[in-house]
């Protein structure tokens, strides 16, 4: 259902845009519902804030909650369920006492001894990356209500029926995405389900928060772009956000351009995520009109060599780590490029790629790249497994169920820009911190 906690939680803040009027503080129950909280809050415009708390887990199971304490001191007990397990009130007590113990380090942590944000009178929406038994989110909307919270909504992708029911009769609304017959355990409905540390909250909070900081709410700087090359002037859109983390640039296939709504659509998401993007077009309107040229992979691969040098050498990219993104045959220039680049190039993605058409020279390819194929397109499927075992990077298949070649069906072109978003992240942005810590 969902690819990661970040996708979970952009389709999630569809279904809260209604709440936007109000003006609702976003409430993240760390650690997984932090990653699903931040989509929510940009989306709505919302400042985010963490709320932290704990499960009680039963004795010798330490996952299954038999109740929750939140950072206020609100307690909730499932009665039933610990003395079904041999929870004693002795057990009880040293459970609260340590979880107690960890809350405490982790507001120390999250907030540096800053206190939480004055929810008093406002709308909170309470965020966590999915619902089991509900104890957490209990004790969370009790804590937000006791804190003066004038509406309390609690926010889930997924849940587990009886929960939701649970939850419901406690907060004023509970919106959940997906409420599956069986839940089986939350980690089932995500591709990406890893665990976050300390490390990983931080940076996801450590990213503008609030909607009245000048760097979260500043529209990216666009601009015109002309590319020259022997034969021709290729045009191009660059988009900077403010503190890029690095550079993308699209290669577009055949019978496609830099105004194709699906590219479009990918960089909008790579740039609302801190990535600038550069959108060009690697044939000139009239050479378009000729399908050979579409194919011709060494002469688009140089032209996009091309826009690369200029990347290099423009001073608002020149130290932005850089990735291609390509399209059809586009993925084919883009892996002749980055094979001839070398490590110029950091990161390589396809959708619905043509890879195969450079397979005389993925073996020198050393980016780490990801095939991003529909499950229903089931030719380019074939060639690009084939190419992939060329590949001597690291890389990854990923095949979009239910999804055909241009990824229009619902939903599906969303699963790519997370695909996209989070291997660019993870390739670039460790890149720069490799250059700006001055590692090897």
């Amino acid at each position: 259902m969902f690819v990661d906690r970040r996708h979970a939680g952009k389709l999630l803040a569809q279904l809260l845009e209604r709440f936007a009027p109000e003006r609702p503080i976003v409430l993240a129950l760390p650690r997984g519902g932090v990653a699903v909280a931040v989509e929510v809050a940009r989306s709505l415009h919302a400042p985010l804030e963490v709320l932290a708390v704990r499960k009680l887990g039963a004795p010798g199971n330490p996952e299954l909650a038999v109740g929750a304490i939140a950072e206020d001191g609100t307690v909730i007990v499932d009665r039933f369920s610990a003395r079904r397990v041999g929870m004693t009130q002795q057990i009880l007590n040293a459970t609260v006492e340590r979880e107690t113990r960890e809350l405490q380090r982790r507001v120390a942590q999250y907030r540096g001894g800053r206190p939480l944000v004055d929810i008093h009178g406002r709308t909170v929406i309470i965020v966590d990356d999915g619902l089991a038994t509900g104890m957490t989110e209990l004790a969370a909307a009790r804590a937000a209500r006791s804190l003066g919270a004038v509406k309390v909504v609690v926010a889930v992708p997924v849940g587990a029926r009886e929960s939701v029911a649970r939850v419901a009769a406690e907060a004023d609304e509970i919106v959940c995405h997906t409420v599956p017959r069986d839940l089986l355990g939350v980690s089932c409905w995500y591709e990406d389900f890893a665990p976050l540390s300390d490390d990983d909250v931080l940076r996801l909070l450590a990213a503008p928060r609030h909607p009245g900081n000048p760097s979260a709410s500043d529209p990216p700087e666009r601009r015109d772009v002309l590319l020259e090359t022997l034969e021709v002037t290729l045009g191009a859109d660059l988009t900077l956000p403010a503190q890029a983390s690095g550079l993308v640039i699209f290669a577009h296939g055949s019978g496609s351009s830099r105004r194709s709504p699906r590219n479009r659509a990918v960089a909008q998401s790579l740039a609302e995520a801190g990535f600038a993007t550069l959108l060009l077009d690697l044939l000139t309107d009239g050479e378009a009109r000729r399908r050979e040229l579409a194919f011709d992979i060494e002469l688009l691969a140089q032209r996009l060599e091309v826009a690369t040098l200029w990347a290099a050498e423009e001073p608002a990219t020149c130290e932005l780590p850089l990735g291609y993104f390509g399209a059809s045959t586009g993925a084919a220039a883009a892996l002749r490029a980055a094979a001839s680049v070398g490590d110029t190039v950091r990161a390589v993605v396809s959708r619905g790629g043509r890879p195969d058409l450079a397979a005389e020279w993925l073996g020198a390819v050393t980016a780490p790249t990801l095939l991003i194929v529909g499950g229903l397109d089931s030719e380019v499927l074939r060639r690009n497994r084939e190419a992939a075992e060329l590949l001597h990077a690291p890389h990854r298949l990923v095949v979009v169920e239910n999804a055909s070649h241009l990824f229009g069906e619902p939903g599906k072109l969303e699963i790519v820009e997370a695909l996209a978003r989070d291997w660019f992240a993870a390739c670039l942005r460790s890149a720069r911190l490799l250059v700006s810590t001055g590692g090897d």
